[in-house]
Parts: structure tokens; sequence; C-alpha cells
């Protein structure tokens, strides 16, 4: 059997119900945030923003990325101008020994240019980050995604100052080691003849002429030798030992009868710093080298001004997306409160109006 209901109380209850629905609605958009939470709110707006947000999301992930790849171009950067400043003291080095006539400070001067050339492939080394140096070459290469489709990316080439050797093409100079060779005076005298002479090379060339005599003052021998540039002769009891910096040095006489048997060095090395000519050869190779350090410092410099400046724009689009999908779905807090007030005070109403029409229905029972 149906339950009758009078026109004005089912008009009355279909208004409390509408009011009950409507106001479950304000109140789980003021408890969400949104005004659309799922397809059903609005399909066209639930879409759209869902795209706006997954965008965004993928964009956020790459932001990461980006922010990684600042740093290691930051790392880069600082070990190019460290770097620059070790080559600018071997520069330093290298006018140093220039300016210096003795071969021993410039030979010190070799050792000193070469330390530095160590502590330069030793920055290249240790200028990584995260697993990636853009100073170590090969396989280094730095690769940076701007977008969510990989279409839109930028690639920073390695360079290799690990050695400095190879781009840079600075190699470490021989410090250079003293031609030495030691005679008995008994030797010298044993060999004299009339006329004969003693001569005392250097390199190849005659440095030194003495009338050879069968009974040689030691010390004024090797004081005759001693005298002469880059050479060092020094008595050892009975023998004279001859130190030249200049080149392979040997004692001979002239006369080829009782002839005095050519007592050479064999372990001169010519050092690097040692002629003025290599030295202002490997000042070119500095200066070239520093001017490639510079260029190098600018294309990071470019480079990583290209990454931050993708890096504030990704961020940029990600509140733009994110602020669109907001204006589609996100609910006004004030209106919603308003709006929650005016329907409770409507469900009020409602129920007062059905609780009159329900007494209208009850006077037929004062009738009976």
């Amino acid at each position: 059997m149906a339950i009758q209901l009078s026109n004005a109380v089912r008009q009355n209850l279909n208004a409390l119900q509408s009011t009950a629905e409507m106001l479950g609605q304000t109140q789980n958009r003021l408890s969400t945030g949104l005004k659309v939470n799922s397809a059903l709110d609005n399909p066209g707006s639930f879409f759209t923003a869902q795209s706006l947000n997954s965008r965004a999301s993928d964009l956020s992930s790459l932001l990461d990325d980006q922010g990684q790849a600042v740093q290691t171009l930051k790392a880069a950067d600082e070990g190019i101008q460290s770097i620059t400043k070790l080559a600018e003291a071997a520069k330093a080095k290298a006018n140093q020994a220039l300016q210096s006539s003795s071969t021993a400070d410039r030979r010190k001067f070799a050792g000193e240019y070469n330390e530095l050339m160590t502590q330069i492939e030793s920055i290249a080394k240790d200028a990584g980050y995260s697993g990636k140096n853009l100073l170590a070459g090969s396989g280094n290469d730095l690769s940076v995604v701007f977008n969510e489709s990989g279409s839109s990316k930028a690639t920073v080439t390695a360079v290799d100052y690990t050695d400095t050797t190879g781009t840079l093409g600075l190699a470490d100079q021989a410090v250079g080691v003293n031609g030495t060779v030691s005679i008995t005076l008994a030797a010298i005298n044993a060999s004299d003849e009339a006329g004969d002479t003693l001569e005392l090379s250097v390199g190849g060339s005659v440095v030194s002429t003495v009338a050879h005599t069968a009974d040689h003052d030691i010390d004024a021998l090797a004081a005759t030798w001693n005298a002469i540039d880059g050479v060092t002769a020094t008595v050892n009891g009975t023998s004279i030992d001859i130190v030249s910096e200049n080149g392979q040095v040997s004692i001979d006489d002239t006369d080829a009868t009782a002839d005095l048997a050519t007592t050479a060095s064999t372990n001169y090395v010519k050092g690097g710093f040692d002629t003025d000519t290599d030295i202002n050869a490997t000042l070119s190779k500095l200066t070239d080298a520093l001017g490639s350090l510079r260029s190098q410092a600018s294309t990071f410099g470019t480079n990583l001004t290209v990454v931050e400046n993708r890096q504030d724009f990704t961020k940029s689009m990600i509140n733009t997306l994110q602020e669109g999908a907001g204006k589609l779905t996100l609910a006004d807090s004030n209106q919603e409160g308003a709006n929650l007030l005016a329907l409770q005070t409507r469900q009020s109403l409602a129920s007062t109006s059905l609780s009159f029409a329900s007494q209208a229905d009850q006077n037929v029972l004062r009738l009976l």
C-alpha cells in the first residue's frame, strides 16, 4: 500500500531534499577546496585540469635534472678558473727563468713549472659533480632536457684537461742534469809531450786550452777550469771533478803519440729552460693555452646562463600550468562559505514549511 502525501507536503519535502543535496555539495567543496572533484562534476574542466597538472608534474621532474646540470657546470667553471690561475703562475715562472742567467736557477724554475702542470691535471680530475666531469674529456658530455617530450635540450661538450700535453699543449719541462767527469792528475801528467796542449770541451766545443806539462799543479788547473762560466772544477784528493751545466764535458790533449784517453761525461741532459729560445717557445704555448682556457670558460658561462634561464622558465611554466588547473577546479572558499550559510538557512525554513504543511493535513483529525 503506497503512502500518499499531500501536494504541499510533497513540494516542501522535495525542496528540503534539494537543499540537503546542495548543502552536501557545498560542504564537500569546502572540505576539499575543489569545485570539480571528479569528471561527474564537470568533465571538460576535470580532464583539462588533469592534463595541465600532468604536464606540470613532468616539468617538475625535469627541473631536478636541470638543477643538477647547473651544479655540474658550476663545478667545471670553478675548476677552469683555478686551472687558469695555475697556468698564469706557470707563465710567471717561465718569465722568471727567462730573466735569470743562472742555469741552476732555470732548472729550479723548470721543476716548479712541472709541479704546476701536475696541479692543473689534478684539478681537472677533481672537478666532477655527481659522476660527471666536464674537464675530463670523452664520456663526460652533459645533456640537459628542457621539455617533457625531450625535443628541447642542450648538450655541453666536455674538454680534457687531465693531461696538459693534450688540449692545452703544455708538456712538462726536462729539469736537466749536469755533465760530470772525474780525472786523476796522474793520468793528465802522464800524457804530456813537448808542445802538447790540454783541452777542456763542453758540448763539443773547446772552452779552455792550457799548455800541457808533466807536473801540473792540481789546484791551479782546477782554478783555471773553475773560472769558466757554467763549469765547476773541484779538487778531490788526487783527482779533479768537473761539472758542466751547459753540455757534455770532456778532457783531451792534442798529442797523438802519448794521447790522453778522452775522458767524457755521459750523463748530461739538457733542461727545458736552459736556453732563451726554449723558454720563449714555452711562453708562446702558455699564451695560447690561456687563450683557450678563457675561451672555454666563456663557453661554459654561456651554457650555464642558458640552463639557468631555462630552469627559471620551467619554474614559471609549472606555476602557470598549476594556476590554470586551479582556475578550472578550485573552489572559492568565501563564496562556498556564503552558500553554506544560505543553504543552512534555507534548510531550516524548508523544515519549518514542511512542518506547517503536515499540520494542515492533521486538521482533519479535529473533525473526528
